[in-house]
């Protein structure tokens, strides 16, 4: 139903009513635990669980999810949130919602990058110039992430699988319409990769999995999924499909024991398709799940790539690669023509390699559907208003959960921000933080149960997150509805407060994710520990349906090196990337796009391209001197 508050204040379709949340003091208590590794104890506990209904039910006592029930005085009034989507109104016209795959008229120009990346604008210009051809950069792309080649490429363990003659087909096709002086837009001839859960026809969808979940065509029509036909109505190459954590689920348990919460891991870790390591740093993960899609942009592969975000899993892998990622409001991108597979917290969203070519993506992908609400991004998505408000919020008990290195990091960007931009700083509070995170781990597994309830060939840090997932009892999951509900009113009333206000956090509270052993690899790991670090801060974009971005930040000394866990200097070998990650009130993607590239114009002095970045416009050069 929608809210029509007082004249000029903002209008909402199921907009949450503006209510101050309890004045509550933060606590965090939860309990530390080792992390689970090895085949025989994840196999172990796998058998106990599935084996043994009262075991599940006593391992879900002990994760912490029955704590919900001491908020029950503060919450029990509130009707349960189940759909976080909140659309601004009134409804947009259909004559408006054209599609805008072609482009960017009265686009801001792109910024010249001081780190060595090739951005989307760049290769337009050199297709435009004649100098590059969408041809060449494929060819000197697909060497690169090949798996059946002998031996595979250097970069092949990112990828999923790369169809030659689709790409190729793409790239020819391309070429020519540059040639013929009738590029399609701005994306044209750009390369790009897709996480593995995007259906698109010539490729089978696994999700990370041993097992095959490509989508069944209906009537004769195409599976490919609207983001990526829109990028492909736009032009792009989509080179390959990428790796991803097996359904962007893991576990973090130790069995029987008390391990206070059971949430999405976030490493990147795939024991069956593989682990992509950090660009950075060999011995990090890149984090996940859209783990493949960080280390392609990272490593100079494409510009851009199409990841998903459940839980973090675009903002984690973009802050440990050092790239910026887009998690668009909730149902702002269309998952259509297949489910959303976490249909209350997850979303579609970009990642990429600089502010201007995220904005030129997520421009495409946000053509909206016949049956969305939403508008169609502006043309004009990176030309800021002049009297746009910039104001910061920060709730200091939670922004204080990171290790110092990143406070000194992320507070030195906004004191920038406040003396070279503009910004005002003003501090707010959120009631039950670390609550809201255990609602959305419950919510996340009992969503994943109810759609996966045959766990053959799956990883076992996973058969153990479902099986807890379907003994998940009906009452516990209304209360962490409600208090959904309770939050989304509280960051209303926030907004009413601070009009344009971001909510500014680090990315993760901790700097990278370190691989603890060889074995690691070869099972898979449960490390709850260092999940909820990485998920200290972003799980409340997912759970209240907010958009979100992360910037790169900085960096900090690895683990095991003189110094670690301080700000890294320029020259320190394998140092690990941080991220600053500002959070918008519903549908305001495109002031978190301004506040990034405010973000982009104080950062640069302290980015770096990792020491495998590929110089892919070299290499096309080349290949166009061979074949010529």
């Amino acid at each position: 139903m929608a809210r029509a508050p007082d004249a000029g204040k903002k209008r909402w379709i199921q907009g949450p009513e503006p209510i101050q949340g309890p004045d509550v003091p933060y606590q965090n208590i939860r309990k530390s635990n080792p992390p689970v590794r090895g085949w025989l104890n994840l196999t172990t506990s796998v058998l106990l669980l599935e084996w043994f209904g009262f075991i599940r039910t006593i391992i879900w006592q002990n994760t912490g999810f029955a704590n919900l029930r001491k908020l029950q005085v503060h919450i029990e009034n509130t009707p349960p949130r189940f759909d976080p989507t909140v659309v601004p109104f009134p409804e947009p016209s259909r004559e408006a919602k054209k599609d805008l795959a072609n482009g960017s008229n009265g686009h801001a120009l792109a910024k010249k990058l001081l780190r060595k990346y090739y951005t989307v604008a760049d290769y337009h210009r050199l297709y435009l110039s004649g100098e590059l051809t969408p041809t060449a950069v494929a060819k000197a792309i697909l060497p690169l992430i090949r798996k059946d080649t002998s031996p595979p490429g250097q970069h092949s363990i990112a990828f999923f699988d790369s169809k030659v003659d689709l790409v190729l087909a793409a790239a020819e096709a391309s070429t020519l319409r540059y040639k013929e002086k009738r590029p399609l837009g701005p994306l044209d001839g750009v390369p790009t990769a897709i996480k593995d859960e995007y259906d698109i026809e010539g490729y089978i969808t696994c999700l990370g999995s041993k097992n095959d979940y490509t989508g069944k065509p209906k009537d004769g029509s195409s599976i490919t999924s609207w983001c990526v036909k829109k990028l492909e109505e736009a032009g792009a190459i989509n080179v390959g499909k990428l790796h991803m954590h097996e359904f962007g689920l893991g576990s973090s348990l130790l069995p029987l024991s008390r391990s206070e919460l059971i949430c999405p891991d976030t490493s990147g870790n795939n024991p069956f398709k593989g682990t992509p390591p950090n660009p950075y740093n060999s011995q990090y993960y890149t984090g996940g799940s859209s783990s493949g899609c960080a280390y392609a942009v990272s490593t100079g592969l494409v510009p851009i790539a199409l990841g998903g975000d459940g839980g973090g899993s675009i903002r984690i892998p973009a802050s440990f690669c050092s790239v910026y990622g887009l998690k668009p409001s909730h149902g702002r991108l269309s998952f259509k023509p297949a489910l959303n597979h976490s249909s209350t917290c997850a979303v579609n969203g970009p990642i990429a390699s600089d502010i201007h070519s995220l904005s030129a993506i997520y421009q495409v992908l946000g053509a909206p559907d016949e049956e969305s609400l939403f508008a169609a991004p502006s043309p004009t998505l990176l030309t800021p208003s002049a009297n746009r408000k910039k104001v910061l919020g920060i709730c200091e008990a939670w922004f204080s959960r990171a290790t110092p290195a990143i406070q000194t990091l992320c507070r030195s960007m906004l004191d920038r921000l406040v003396s070279e931009h503009g910004y005002t700083l003003v501090d707010i509070k959120i009631p039950f933080l670390p609550e809201g995170q255990t609602a959305h781990a419950m919510t996340v597994l009992t969503d994943a149960a109810t759609l996966l309830p045959v766990t053959k060939g799956l990883t076992p840090a996973n058969r153990i997150m479902l099986a807890l997932g379907n003994v998940t009892p009906s009452t516990d999951f209304l209360l962490a509805q409600k208090l959904r509900h309770v939050l989304m009113q509280h960051l209303a009333w926030l907004w009413m407060q601070h009009p344009g206000m971001v909510i500014v956090t680090p990315t993760t509270a901790c700097a990278g994710w370190k691989v603890g052993k060889p074995v690691d690899l070869k099972y898979g790991i449960s490390d709850g520990d260092q999940t909820l670090k990485t998920m200290e801060y972003v799980w409340m974009g997912n759970f209240c349906g907010l958009p979100s971005i992360s910037v790169p930040a900085g960096f900090v000394v690895p683990e095991g090196r003189k110094g670690e866990g301080e700000v890294a200097e320029e020259g320190v070998q394998g140092k690990v990337p941080v991220g600053l990650m500002g959070m918008g009130e519903w549908a305001t993607e495109e002031e978190l796009l301004w506040f990034g590239g405010d973000c982009e114009d104080i950062g640069q002095e302290r980015s770096s391209t990792p020491p495998i970045w590929v110089d892919v416009v070299e290499r096309a050069k080349e290949e166009m001197k061979r074949t010529s």
